[in-house]
């Protein structure tokens, strides 16, 4: 696998930055794709030690002719590049369209056109709705409780058209709750971690019953890692995750432990989901990954929240985050 010419879009993102550090210490040859802006802004990628050791590019998903030139000459591409805020996709649908469905569309089709060896495409375990049953294997159906989540069950399906009409080598790659440094603060334990951080006395969270599977973002991207080396699971939905099952409310009594905190939890109804759109309950069953390249997690719940903690402690980091502000 090493020397291999590969392009992660999506980069510049929580999942991107770790994974395009995951491949160059493997001996890859990254380009990595960072969403275009006026501020020449790369994102988490100006955060990674291997910044020097990439080429960065700066462009659009939603461009077909740029899809076109930046998967020239790749072997591998890492395909993450998406927008994934539910809150944001209640406001601005069509953008979900636009970018999830259209930009997967433009990837697979530049892939298939330049005899791309590999597309890694990325699902959420999202589409999966609240758990009919538990743990969820890849047969369990989807359930569209959300603009983003139906935009990303239509990019799924997009993207696994290209393998049965076309044989483009291709894996779906569907990971569950991935947390660690670096996560967006509209997830869940960024939230948490930061409000407390911050000092405050009460902290606002949503919804505090789902329960979730949360897989540090080492393991997710290890899993990225192993199926782009496995020909057998070509035309598969692989799910990525840890098989275990925690509480929002259970997550926060751990979080404070470990940060000694007495802090008071103030329900915010602005947080809250609608009601038919909330996903209750999901857990990863992750049988399949391990049969296929014997893939398990390696760093547990406890770890890698101190992990997270102690990286979002350090000023700088923290103050990034805007504890203060509710971001959609």
């Amino acid at each position: 696998m090493k020397n291999k010419n590969i392009l992660i879009t999506g980069a510049d993102g929580f999942i991107g930055s770790h994974l395009t550090e995951l491949m160059v210490q493997k001996g890859f040859n990254v380009t990595a794709l960072s969403i275009y802006n006026s501020f020449n802004d790369w994102g988490w990628l100006e955060e990674v030690e291997c910044k020097n050791d990439i080429e960065i590019i700066s462009g659009d998903i939603r461009d077909s002719h740029f899809c076109r030139k930046i998967t020239k000459g790749k072997d591998i591409v890492f395909h993450l590049a998406a927008l994934i805020g539910i809150p944001y996709s209640y406001i601005a649908p069509q953008s979900y369209i636009d970018t999830n469905i259209k930009g997967t569309l433009n990837i697979c089709q530049a892939a298939l056109d330049n005899d791309v060896q590999q597309v890694i495409h990325t699902s959420t375990s999202e589409v999966y709705g609240t758990a009919k049953y538990v743990p969820i294997d890849e047969k369990h159906p989807t359930q569209p409780q959300s603009p983003y989540s139906a935009s990303k069950i239509s990019a799924d399906a997009m993207a696994m058209s290209f393998h049965n009409s076309f044989d483009l080598p291709l894996i779906i790659a569907r990971p569950f709750n991935t947390y660690g440094p670096r996560q967006s603060s509209r997830a869940i334990i960024p939230t948490i971690i930061s409000q407390i951080a911050s000092g405050y006395n009460s902290i606002n969270l949503g919804d505090l019953s789902p329960t979730r599977d949360f897989n540090f973002v080492s393991d997710t991207c290890n899993g990225f890692l192993l199926l782009s080396d496995c020909k057998k699971a070509n035309g598969e939905v692989v799910n990525i995750g840890s098989n275990t099952e925690i509480s929002i409310e259970e997550l926060v009594k751990k979080i404070k432990a470990l940060m000694e905190s007495d802090v008071k939890i103030q329900k915010d109804p602005i947080r809250e989901r609608p009601k038919n759109s909330e996903v209750f309950r999901l857990v990863c069953d992750n049988q399949k990954i391990n049969d296929l390249v014997s893939y398990k997690p390696l760093v547990s719940i406890d770890e890698g929240l101190r992990k997270t903690i102690d990286w979002l402690l350090i000023p700088g980091n923290l103050e990034k985050y805007k504890a203060d502000i509710y971001n959609v």
